[in-house]
């Protein structure tokens, strides 16, 4: 008798599995989805706003549903004029956490920074981006400061430490670009800390017969130089995201989620352009993503954009 109702359990989970399994589709992406449910942003996006209403902004971005938040350097320094420790404190109070924070690889000349624009519409967004920071007091970069901001990213209790961009637009810069993020990697981890590279378009150029892309996390320790794959400029380059993932399975543990606008090729909110998100979250563990920031450069309306943005991914990872 126990026997038999022992088979008779089992068969009804089975029965009930079999009936779930072909609404469920492939459960394993349904679960990567579900995991990667909490929304981030990359406050780069919110402009001025991060210097003139830190606190308010950053309200309202819990608000809307954002959970993580990402900070970027201003014209008040890497954290919007306040010592990590106190901007940390300000992000909690606002009910989010603080996960990562971008931080500049080496300083750049004005030519090297338009050496990143591809088309027109690049030059005048880099040429308005430049005009913004003209002014800007000169902070801590990770070739000349590595200790210090890998202090920094312990002292307000970041999970990663990520080098926004430097220059690989010759052989002797991308090999600078590995020695930089070699030490600040190791420095990192010793601080509890990991290190990730942000990409751009330029890293997928080649150079003198290897992209930069490449020939770093090829001679970077896969334990202490990670990378934070933008997608959007991943796409524009002409790149798979997920060919990128299958090339090093699980060292994006950070994705920048951008897209871009089917005409210009330009920032554009996410959801409103041509990138397949679906499919790319799909890989979320080949890729060994744990969070994802929303970035929309000179976005026009703040606000609104990641609002719309963030009700997108509501949707799809719902």
């Amino acid at each position: 008798m126990t026997n038999r109702r022992k088979f008779l359990q089992q068969s009804g989970t089975l029965a009930l599995t079999g009936l779930l399994l072909p609404r469920l589709g492939n459960a394993s992406n349904l679960f990567e989805k579900k995991a990667a449910a909490p929304i981030g942003l990359q406050l780069y996006t919110l402009g001025n706003l991060m210097t003139t209403d830190t606190k308010g902004t950053l309200k309202q971005l819990a608000a809307i549903g954002y959970t993580q938040v990402e900070s970027a350097g201003s014209q008040k320094g890497n954290f919007y004029g306040y010592t990590p420790k106190e901007f940390a404190a300000m992000v909690k109070d606002a009910g989010l956490h603080w996960r990562s924070a971008h931080v500049g690889g080496a300083a750049f000349t004005f030519e090297q920074i338009m050496k990143m624009a591809k088309t027109a519409a690049d030059s005048a967004r880099i040429q308005k981006m430049a005009d913004q920071f003209k002014n800007r007091p000169k902070t801590a970069n990770l070739k000349d400061n590595y200790q210090e901001l890998a202090d920094d990213a312990a002292e307000g209790g970041l999970s990663y430490l990520v080098c926004s961009s430097i220059p690989v637009s010759t052989m002797d810069e991308i090999k600078t670009a590995v020695d930089v993020f070699s030490k600040a990697g190791e420095a990192c981890k010793k601080n509890g800390v990991q290190f990730a590279y942000h990409n751009h378009v330029t890293e997928f150029d080649e150079i003198e017969g290897h992209r930069p892309f490449d020939y770093i996390l090829d001679n970077t320790d896969k334990e202490h130089v990670k990378m934070e794959l933008d997608l959007a400029w991943a796409t524009k380059a002409k790149q798979d995201p997920i060919e990128l993932f299958k090339l090093h399975p699980g060292r994006y543990p950070l994705w920048h989620v951008k897209d871009l606008d089917k005409a210009t090729m330009s920032p554009a909110e996410v959801g409103s352009g041509i990138i397949d998100f679906n499919r790319i979250f799909d890989n979320g563990k080949l890729s060994g993503m744990k969070y994802f920031f929303v970035e929309q450069d000179q976005a026009p309306q703040p606000i609104q954009n990641v609002t719309n943005s963030c009700n997108y991914l509501k949707k799809m990872l719902a």
